[in-house]
């Protein structure tokens, strides 16, 4: 009978992070967000509220959670700020969904 192999179970610390991920992911207006990030980087605050249909407030604490979470980076330009995905796992986790680039 051949042996049986075995995968090595993931880290605590590993499993956290992939929960952590997926209770962000489950969120569908932070998922549209994403979403709109992932085709158009660069967006500002009031074109992405618009964008996904959602108050600039509103929008603003989503995108405070994605930051932080280090998903989303925030640049100046003068009085605006744009918002971009930076995260590769969350960028790959959107292909696998069927989220294409715009060309």
């Amino acid at each position: 009978m051949p042996t049986r192999t075995v995968a090595v179970p993931m880290a605590g610390q590993d499993l956290d992070q992939w929960a952590r991920r997926f209770d962000l992911l489950a969120d569908p207006n932070r998922l549209r967000i994403l979403h709109h990030l992932h085709h158009e980087p660069d967006l500002c605050v009031s074109d992405l509220a618009d964008a996904v249909g959602m108050r600039p407030t509103a929008l603003s604490q989503a995108l405070r959670l994605l930051r932080e979470q280090g998903w989303v980076a925030a640049t100046r330009h003068g009085r605006l700020v744009r918002y971009r995905l930076i995260d590769a796992t969350v960028h790959a986790l959107l292909h696998t969904v069927g989220a294409d680039h715009q060309h």
